[in-house]
C-alpha cells in the first residue's frame, strides 16, 4: 500500500495565547520551518515562528530605478542620439526636461513591481494548499488556531515530532498529506 507524502504535522489550540506560547516553544526547540493559522491577526505571533522576511521593498526599489533609468536613458536617446532636434539653441541633453517622465516612470514602475513582487513572493495564485486536506482546518476560519511543522524541516521526525507537538498540549494533532 501506498502513502501519500506528509507536508506536515498539525496541532490545533484553542486560544491565540496557547497558539504564541506553542509557537515560542517549538521555535526554541529548533523547529524552522513552521507555520501558524488563525481566525484573525495575532500581534507577535510572526516573530515567534521566526518570520522576519521583508522582501517587498527591495523589490520595489530594483523596480523603481529600472524605471527612472530606463525612462530617463530612453529620452536622452531620443533626444541626443536617435533623433536630435535644436529648438531655440537648447542643448539635445537638456537634462530638466526629462524630469517629468523619469518621475512618472519611476513611480509606475515602483507600483507594478510592488503588485508583481507581493504576488510571487506570497506564492500567489494559490488555488489549493495541502492543509486543507485536514478536515478539522475549516476551524481556522472561525475559532480555531493551527501550527504546523513542514515535513521540509530539518529536524523534522514523525515520531518525534509528534511527541512535541503532544507536549504544547494541543486539542489535536493531525498529519498533512501533500
Amino acid at each position: 500500500m501506498k502513502r501519500d507524502p506528509i507536508y506536515g504535522m498539525m496541532a490545533e489550540f484553542d486560544s491565540p495565547t496557547a497558539l504564541v506560547e506553542a509557537a515560542r516553544r517549538t521555535h526554541r526547540a529548533g523547529y524552522r520551518k513552521i507555520d501558524a493559522y488563525s481566525p484573525f491577526p495575532i500581534e507577535g505571533l510572526a516573530e515567534e515562528i521566526g518570520f522576519h522576511r521583508d522582501e517587498v521593498p527591495l523589490v520595489v526599489l530594483i523596480g523603481g530605478i529600472v524605471g527612472g533609468l530606463g525612462a530617463y536613458l530612453m529620452q536622452y536617446w531620443m533626444a541626443a542620439v536617435d533623433y536630435p532636434l535644436n529648438i531655440g539653441g537648447k542643448p539635445y541633453h537638456s537634462w530638466p526636461a526629462f524630469i517629468v517622465i523619469t518621475f512618472e516612470m519611476t513611480i509606475l514602475f515602483a507600483g507594478i513591481s510592488a503588485v508583481f513582487g507581493m504576488l510571487a513572493l506570497n506564492g500567489l495564485p494559490m488555488p489549493y494548499h495541502p492543509v486543507f486536506n485536514v478536515p478539522r482546518f475549516a476551524l481556522a476560519s472561525k475559532d480555531r488556531f493551527f501550527l504546523i511543522v513542514f515535513s521540509s524541516d530539518p529536524k523534522y521526525d514523525p515520531a518525534g515530532t509528534r511527541g512535541f507537538l503532544q507536549s504544547l498540549q494541543p486539542r489535536s494533532i493531525s498529519e498533512v498529506p501533500s
